[in-house]
């Protein structure tokens, strides 16, 4: 964090989709308005704009040009000083214009970078017109170009847009650029450091430079102090070295952060940067698990897209410190951020929050393309590990993922890729010696890196959930260091049965539990859960309470990652229940949670938690005199179940019972309105939670009719709610096939979130769906339709 004359630029700016015959054509609005329907919006950054479209079940997101145009005043207060862009991220390829004149290009949509204004400000001041705000545009531009990274058909969108903060910096003439912390021989009784602080002096000035240092650990003690003074140097770097006594190790536990503040002071003004850094050391075991600061500790992990319902790749800190958050409170030690250079945030929260991390470039699927593709590959490896090299956090960087996934080229060369792929390594390896490198799927590059994680599905792409230990055994024993990442199963919000389809009698277990190219389709191929399953959050828990449990016991395992944490967008996945949505969160695009989260909490959370399994389900069926099961998540001791204020006894946490711990009741319902409470004991604390639902015991036919509700949610929003039925009017709890919303009138659909209350068009949940409407005044008249069934309408 440089501590600097710093604005982030967030408001006054205007934005235009679309491309434009030149640079001037920004700054000629009225004269090419009309003739090109070019129409200027005003936005504030961070912004995405695919934020929409990239879940529009009618169109492909737009991958092409947009502009963005404001005009600054500039204010800096140095003698001699530099004015600065910092781009926290800008997808996919950036231009960079002062008025008419284009002063920068940027390609890979994930690293940062910085333009300097300067030398073009200079000539801009001797025009009177721009003596007061200079006008700025930027293009970004997401097109589709095969000799970039990542693939377009990587399952995940390209997003387009300044995505991420931009800042506008002041720099005196003489500043520090950065400050690189290395550490070695760390233990508990000492640990070395080394500070490498890099200077910014385009102007390659000489001068007196006077430097304070200060190193303060967790508790704001000082550590290390120390004043010099040095004359500015051609190399414009200055190193300094020291040793920390009895240091307090970061672990995910104990998170503990050192800070580093560096003061360069100059004739020509005053700059500090204050960066965070951590001492751990880590090992994972040749042949066995991973160890951290001397200990085992095995990685409790997920994943993370830079995603979000209404935004797109635009989340706001307030966004990321939120998701993040909830990862840490699910339990997790470990995240991979895929696939993909994240937000500096992003890391700043893994280093506070205790989170080990996993970082990759995003050379994704699609084969291997020439020079300028293997360009821009080594250079986001560059930029990666230089802008992250801090934060204790990171582990791992990541070269790459599925790059067995061809069809990019009409060639598809191994011995190529291999040999691409020994570059990467070499390269990571020569700029950080400290981590480790790894990759996911592709088996024949697996010797390369340092750590491995082949693709194992049991349960959803192949085979069946209970083939998951074997399989992983059969995977770990190949190479020297494996690590699990990616497993799970789409599940729809929202979505229950009563008997979740296991695959078990309709899938051969021989049939592996990898997932083979084509396996994401709905249809054709080998039988597989994914193809022939549910979709339901049952299932989803079952899957993955059955993981977690073997988990527990395989003690060669260092860890593994489910995928992912959060829905997300993708534009491979057309058909799915939320058109072009990744279903395999265990929260929904706009972090409302699933039933999933909370086994994950039964395993992993150290904080007291209990959960009733089906808890969003307010509605169950079946017959009078049927048995049904009542599941507990939770991670305390002993359950007590009560339904209908009558206690079914305590059961003991057993995590080798499956499902769901041991903790599982068998009762009748009464027909009509249940109430089932649990009530946790854990140490002396009591946890308890209650849930309440609808038992039907009739019978229904085929469905044949959908009714519309609505709900006022404040002055100008309104809850439509649809339920189908059957002929009889008997509500039809299976049925899920697509429905439709429209409206006409006054006022909009909340759709194109890619949640489940917020798509026009999505698969029924259990039955029902539904939408939010925003309408201000009029009349609204919304509608739903589905084949065969006769459309309805309600009037707001």
């Amino acid at each position: 964090m440089i501590k600097i004359k710093k604005n982030q630029l967030i408001n006054d700016w205007e934005f235009y989709k679309g491309s434009l015959g030149g640079i001037w054509e920004v700054w000629r609005e009225e004269l090419i308005k009309n003739h090109f329907n070019v129409s200027w919006n005003k936005v504030k950054l961070p912004h995405c704009y695919n934020e929409y479209d990239a879940v529009d079940p009618y169109q492909k997101y737009y991958q092409g040009p947009a502009w963005y145009r404001n005009k600054l005043t500039i204010n800096n207060p140095y003698p001699q000083g530099r004015t600065l862009l910092h781009f926290e991220g800008a997808g996919q390829k950036t231009e960079v214009y002062l008025y008419k004149n284009k002063i920068a290009e940027h390609l890979g949509a994930y690293n940062e970078f910085k333009v300097d204004l300067t030398e073009e400000l200079k000539s801009l001041e001797k025009e009177s017109a721009f003596a007061d705000q200079v006008p700025i545009a930027i293009k970004t531009d997401n097109s589709r170009d095969l000799e970039t990274i990542p693939s377009d058909i990587s399952d995940f969108n390209l997003y387009g847009g300044i995505y991420r903060y931009l800042n506008l910096i002041y720099l005196p003439a003489i500043s520090i650029e950065r400050v690189k912390i290395d550490s070695k021989n760390v233990s508990n009784e000492k640990a070395e450091v080394k500070l490498t602080i890099y200077l910014y002096n385009p102007d390659k000035i000489a001068d007196e430079l006077d430097f304070k240092l200060l190193i303060k650990n967790t508790k704001q003690e000082i550590v290390k102090k120390d004043d010099f003074t040095l004359n500015s140097s051609p190399k414009n770097e200055v190193t300094v070295n020291f040793t920390i006594e009895n240091p307090d190790l970061w672990s995910p536990e104990n998170p503990n952060l050192y800070s580093c503040l560096v003061k360069l002071k100059s004739e020509y003004g005053e700059t500090e940067v204050e960066e965070n850094f951590g001492l751990r050391y880590f090992e994972f075991i040749k042949k066995g698990p991973f160890k951290l600061n001397g200990r085992r500790l095995l990685l409790r992990g997920t994943h993370r897209h830079e995603d979000h319902a209404g935004v797109g790749a635009a989340m706001t800190y307030q966004m990321i410190e939120k998701e993040m958050n909830l990862i840490k409170e699910m339990g997790v030690n470990f995240i991979r951020l895929g696939h993909y250079q994240q937000s500096r945030y992003v890391l700043e929260l893994c280093d506070k929050l205790g989170i080990l991390v996993w970082e990759e470039i995003p050379w994704c699927r699609g084969g291997l393309g020439g020079t300028e593709y293997q360009k821009q590959a080594v250079n986001m490896l560059e930029s990666m590990i230089d802008q992250h090299y801090n934060h204790p956090s990171i582990i791992i960087w990541g070269l790459g993922n599925e790059n067995d996934w061809e069809a990019d080229f009409d060639y598809f060369n191994k011995k190529e890729i291999r040999n691409f792929m020994f570059k990467l390594n070499e390269l990571a390896h020569n700029l950080d010696k400290t981590r480790k490198t790894a990759i996911r799927r592709c088996d024949f590059c697996s010797d390369i890196v340092d750590i491995y994680s082949p693709s194992i599905w049991a349960g959803w792409y192949g085979g069946v959930y209970t083939e998951y230990q074997e399989a992983s055994k059969n995977e770990f024993e190949k190479v020297d260091h494996f690590l699990h990442v990616e497993w799970g199963a789409d599940n729809l919000a929202g979505r229950h049965v009563e008997d979740p389809f296991t695959g078990f009698d309709l899938i051969e277990a021989a049939s592996g539990a990898a997932e083979k190219d084509g396996d994401y389709f709905l249809e054709g191929g080998r039988k597989r859960v994914s193809r022939d399953g549910d979709w339901s959050e049952d299932y989803f828990c079952e899957l993955i309470d059955w993981h977690l449990k073997e988990q527990e016991d395989m003690d060669w395992l260092t860890g593994t990652a489910q995928w992912p944490f959060k829905d997300f967008s993708t534009p491979v996945r057309p058909k799915n229940p939320i058109p072009y949505m990744n279903l395999k969160g265990v929260v929904e695009r706009d972090l409302t949670k699933k039933e999933g989260y909370y086994v994950f909490q039964s395993y992993w959370s150290e904080k007291a938690m209990i959960h009733i399994q089906g808890a969003s389900m307010d509605l169950r069926w079946g017959q009078l005199d049927e048995l049904k099961t009542i599941k507990v998540y939770s991670n305390c001791s002993k359950v007590e179940l009560f339904l209908n204020q009558k206690s079914l006894g305590i059961k003991k946490r057993n995590y080798q019972d499956f499902p769901a711990a041991g903790l599982r009741w068998q009762s009748n319902f009464k027909k009509g309105i249940n109430k089932v409470e649990a009530v946790g004991y854990n140490d002396g604390v009591e946890v308890l939670t209650e849930t309440e639902f609808i038992y039907q015991t009739e019978k229904w036919g085929f469905p044949s009719q959908i009714e519309l509700e609505k709900h006022q949610v404040d002055q100008n929003k309104y809850f439509i709610e649809a339920k189908v039925y059957d002929e009889n009017n008997i509500f039809c709890p299976d049925a899920d096939f697509f429905v439709e919303f429209d409206l006409t009138g006054d006022g909009k659909l909340l759709d194109n979130l890619g949640v489940l209350y917020g798509s026009k068009i999505i698969q029924l949940a259990s039955g029902r769906a539904g939408i939010f409407v925003e309408q201000k005044q009029g009349t609204a008249i919304v509608s739903i339709k589905a084949d065969k069934i006769k459309t309805k309408f309600v009037e707001i």
